[in-house]
């Protein structure tokens, strides 16, 4: 343990009172003594040990295994979740790997579908990008797969919203192991070991402008927005969507929207109707309404968006823009009746598989910001109930 690098996920920041500040954790790999230097993972930034703080008092030296608290004789800006190195000794700090990942949950794993990802003490957002192959746990052969069902392994790419530290797990399990947690549930989804870092294209860099969302809303004197209807297929959903942008258009708005069907003839053309498509296809909406909100325009998406993971993920692309998730609710049974496109009949004669409602399941909204119930009222009165809403919160 003594000869591998240092490594130590801070746990907590230990401020007792305004005189003591340390940061709290077990040694995970390695040592370390009073008085040597240690680097925060990730940064430039580094600090000189002055005190190893232990139950039983101070220590010289902290060992793998140890918890302790260590301080330092300059102040260096560590929270929960970082991890401490010796300068020389850095982790990898990417935020994009390779790993296996074993399966857990009852639900398959959806590749672009957004988790929550914790390595060591560090929690991210994180989202399985490919899954490479499928392990075969018998015979170790590698089987072509799009997902991952219980139990299952696989080799895939990983992303996570900002750069984690880690080692490969063959190095350091306790700094190259992770876990993927479901958002809603909150259960362990999957377990992972990392094999190796995927590095970006170093040239590649957010771009500072000059003019924001700000400017651009400004100049059109309105709040940018997303509006997202969201509903069963035949629900009434496009129909409402053309409604009150024709109602913002005559109030002086400036709108874009976006219908499920449109963006399938071009942007969304290599797409089918599996889970992880589906997951896809509203991935790359999302974006496209995030930059079309910073553009300053009110953007009105209409897309039935089955599943709620998608749904938060769309809302959290939008910020800092207004979001309001819109459930167009109406039952299934009148759905099928209405039955405008032919799809419910088709699907129940076995012509079309992975119809929502059917053989895929729809995530009803549990906190829709308007949930407009179609039985009984026309599609007028419904987009007069949305356009409503938007004055209440001074969109329009």
């Amino acid at each position: 343990g003594v000869d591998r690098p240092f490594r130590f996920p801070v746990q907590w920041v230990n401020r007792p009172n305004g005189d003591f500040r340390g940061f709290s954790g077990t040694v995970v790999s390695g040592s370390i003594a009073a008085g040597q230097e240690v680097l925060l993972a990730g940064s430039d930034r580094s600090a000189r040990i002055k005190e190893i703080v232990t139950f039983d008092g101070a220590a010289d030296r902290a060992r793998e295994g140890d918890a302790v608290t260590l301080t330092f004789e300059t102040d260096i800006d560590i929270a929960r979740g970082d991890l401490l190195a010796k300068p020389g000794e850095a982790p990898e700090h990417v935020d994009q790997f390779a790993a296996y990942v074993i399966w857990m949950s009852e639900q398959p794993l959806v590749p672009g579908r957004s988790y929550l990802l914790r390595v060591g003490t560090r929690t991210v957002p994180g989202t399985v990008t490919a899954l490479k192959h499928r392990v075969d746990v018998e015979t170790l052969a590698h089987l072509a797969d799009r997902t991952l069902r219980l139990n299952e392994i696989g080799f895939c790419n990983l992303s996570t919203a900002a750069p984690v530290a880690f080692d490969p797990y063959d190095a350091c399990r306790d700094t190259g192991a992770f876990i993927l947690i479901d958002r809603f549930s909150n259960e362990t989804a999957g377990a992972g070991m990392i094999a190796f870092g995927l590095r970006r294209a170093s040239n590649i860099h957010w771009q500072a402008l000059t003019v924001g969302r700000e400017e651009r809303a400004a100049l059109k004197d309105q709040r940018p927005a997303v509006l997202w209807l969201t509903g069963l297929s035949g629900a009434g959903k496009s129909t409402i969507a053309d409604i009150v942008e024709k109602k913002l258009l005559a109030l002086g708005r400036h709108t874009m929207l976006l219908d499920g069907d449109n963006v399938r003839h071009g942007l969304n053309r290599d797409l089918g109707f599996t889970e992880a498509d589906r997951v896809e296809n509203i991935r790359r909406v999302g974006e496209v309404a995030k930059l079309m909100a910073e553009a300053g325009l009110i953007v009105i998406c209409s897309f039935i968006s089955p599943f709620r993971a998608e749904r938060r993920l769309v809302r959290e692309l939008a910020a800092p823009s207004a979001f309001l998730e819109i459930f167009v609710d109406t039952p299934l049974e009148e759905c099928m009746r209405r039955d405008p496109k032919g799809l419910y009949a088709k699907a129940k004669a076995g012509r079309l598989e992975h119809f929502t409602g059917l053989d895929s399941p729809y995530e009803v909204p549990e906190a829709a910001e308007i949930r407009v119930a179609t039985i009984g009222i026309s599609p007028e009165a419904a987009a007069e109930q949305i356009l409503a809403e938007l004055r209440g919160r001074r969109i329009i």
